[in-house]
């Protein structure tokens, strides 16, 4: 049935709203696919849920075409999965709780929440498969949903692409042996493949770490974009990489048994980089080269949040001509400092150093050197975790602090004069650092993630008891692989990768009609024709958008066309008089004159083409 603009349930706006800062927010608001209910919470209209549940049905399909068959779960879930996997503590205020009647009450009015909006569904999705499943010979399954999720974020942003409700297809392979985990992971990577080819949207696969949802061979899928919140590497031979999937080439260890002993100097005013160096090369200059920030090592403070909200202070000892990049330390902190769950980095505030034992001097730490000895042990004598990164090896020798205001050690040997307690990739990727392949410098660019696929391994099975007769009659754990789409936030990608600055251009594969037929002028016989050829087009096959409006000025119409997106633009106007309709193309502009009676052919044809 034609989609008749006159009783549609929609309002286009010529301004963007005022809390939108990208394209893709801005666009499906203005153009009526999408409505504000709440920060990061949006209502779907007529012709953004068409949108939605023709991405949707790409998705399904190639689910399908893998043997992948679908299931739904609940959004509201009980706590006590989550409570055996640790994700209800793990998750800290990234989750939505709630209590209902028979929650204990812990105070009048207050209850204790045992219930959560699910942010992922890896538990439900194993216990329905232990419910279900007790033999080698149910294996390997492969079941998916597309459901709504909920993360409470902090600041949700630009639209569709960071809310707090939104929708993901999350699939889960359950296999016995490494070649069926193999062959599971293989054939979603390969479906994933096509639903991009499907959409036109160029989304890239980069290594990935795997987070607070354990497993490994991590890949997530990525659409290059300024307005992502991803960065990732490429390399001119291929390599690809989440930045905090990116490991350093660090040096070979080097030999220091004829390296002279540590020294410390006092080096006033010397509490930033700059000042270490140019106070180093006017006192204490080399014969071959002037020092550099990058002979120096700079030992940053950091608060490392637990999802309880508890704070731990390190120091993390990186060259000093590079930057401490908090996202990366998250990837890998919390593991070596023993914290569950996900953690986040911040610099140290004055109230965490005050808590520290043994006193940090801001601008002159140093690892391990206690105020009364001068010479560097191998623990801190604060006691502060110390880890460094990769570039810190053994016989690598530094200018840093001496635990002393103004003062420096210098010659300070990695190995001999100090020890760490973990190496970890912390450091800032820039352009031109190597590729760890050896495949060349890399690039830095932002990315939207639109999908993660990794191998989960048996973290959930072993926590809920996820375990199958294997063919010699013993219980095997079972082994999982966890793939993510985001549909919603492929959608507003979509956009981001096709607009202009008249609107949106949708790919045929999810415009909301292959045609937007626009009648405009004031004769009568330009209404029966547009008329028509709507009911022609439909019975050819093809979905219509009529702009049957008939007090609204062409200008209008013609606007909102271009804002909607749908790929070919029909008018019915002015060259009705020589028999002709004008045929537009919305990607490129070029409109052709085409004969009334050759219409419905052109059109599918065309239709065709862009499918």
């Amino acid at each position: 049935m034609t989609t008749r603009l006159s009783h549609l349930f929609l309002r286009t706006l010529r301004d963007n709203p005022v809390d939108a800062e990208v394209p893709s927010h801005q666009l499906l608001v203005r153009a009526g696919y999408i409505r504000r209910a709440a920060p990061g919470i949006y209502s779907w209209l007529p012709l953004g849920l068409s949108v939605l549940r023709k991405l949707e049905q790409i998705v399904r399909e190639e689910m399908t075409a893998i043997g992948a068959q679908e299931v739904h779960f609940p959004a509201l879930l009980p706590k006590e999965p989550y409570e055996a996997t640790g994700r209800w503590e793990d998750y800290g205020d990234g989750i939505f709780r709630v209590g209902d009647r028979k929650a204990e009450e812990v105070e009048p009015g207050v209850r204790r929440p045992n219930y959560l909006l699910a942010p992922t569904h890896e538990e439900v999705f194993t216990l329905l498969v232990k419910d279900l499943y007790s033999s080698y010979k149910d294996l390997p399954l492969n079941i998916y949903q597309i459901q709504n999720k909920y993360r409470d974020e902090a600041r949700p942003r630009a639209g569709l692409l960071r809310g707090r409700e939104f929708i993901m297809k999350d699939s889960y392979s359950f296999c016995l042996t490494e070649e069926d985990q193999q062959a599971a992971y293989d054939a979603h990577r390969a479906a994933y493949v096509r639903i991009f080819e499907r959409l036109a949207l160029d989304a890239l696969p980069v290594d990935a770490v795997s987070g607070a949802m354990g497993g490994s061979a991590s890949e997530e899928f990525l659409y290059p974009s300024d307005v992502g919140e991803d960065t990732f590497v490429e390399s001119p031979g291929g390599y690809r990489a989440n930045v905090e999937a990116v490991t350093s080439v660090a040096p070979e260890p080097r030999d220091h048994q004829h390296l002279p002993a540590a020294e410390v100097h006092d080096t006033p005013g010397t509490d930033t980089i700059e000042t270490l160096v140019t106070a180093a090369n006017a006192t204490f200059p080399q014969d071959e080269r002037e020092w550099g920030p990058a002979d120096t090592l700079k030992n940053v403070v950091v608060a490392v949040i637990s999802p309880d909200g508890g704070r731990q202070v390190a120091v993390i000892g990186v060259p000093g001509d590079r930057e401490v990049d908090f996202k990366r330390a998250e990837a890998s902190i919390g593991a070596q400092l023993g914290i569950a769950g996900e953690v986040s980095v911040e610099a140290a505030e004055p109230k965490d150093l005050a808590q520290q034992a043994g006193g940090i001097v801001p601008g002159y730490i140093g690892p391990g050197l206690s105020l009364e000895q001068p010479q560097l042990g191998a623990e801190s004598a604060t006691g502060i975790p110390y880890l460094v990164d990769p570039r810190v090896v053994e016989g690598t020798s530094w200018i840093t602090g001496a635990n002393r205001e103004g003062q420096h050690v210098f010659g300070l040997v990695a190995g001999r004069d100090f020890t760490w307690d973990a190496t970890i990739e912390s450091v800032l990727v820039r352009d031109g650092d190597p590729a760890p392949d050896g495949s060349g410098p890399l690039t830095t660019r932002r990315g939207i993630e639109m999908g993660h696929i990794f191998m989960l391994g048996t973290k959930y099975a072993d926590a809920l008891g996820l375990q199958v007769l294997d063919e010699n009659g013993k219980l095997s754990t079972v082994t999982m692989g966890s793939y993510g789409f985001g549909v919603t936030r492929a959608l507003a990608a979509l956009v981001e990768a096709n607009h202009d600055d008249k609107g949106i251009i949708w790919p045929s594969a999810v415009a909301p009609a292959d045609v937007h037929l626009v009648a405009t002028g004031k004769g009568e016989e330009i209404y029966h024709a547009a008329e028509k050829l709507s009911a022609e087009l439909e019975d050819a096959g093809l979905s219509v958008i009529y702009d049957d409006r008939p007090k609204v000025s062409p200008g209008v119409k013609f606007g909102d066309a271009e804002l909607l997106g749908v790929p070919t633009i029909v008018v019915v106007g002015r060259g009705l008089a020589e028999g002709n309709v004008e045929v537009k193309d919305r990607r490129t502009g070029e409109a052709v004159q085409v004969p009334v009676g050759e219409a419905v052919a052109h059109l599918r044809e065309r239709a065709a083409t862009l499918r």
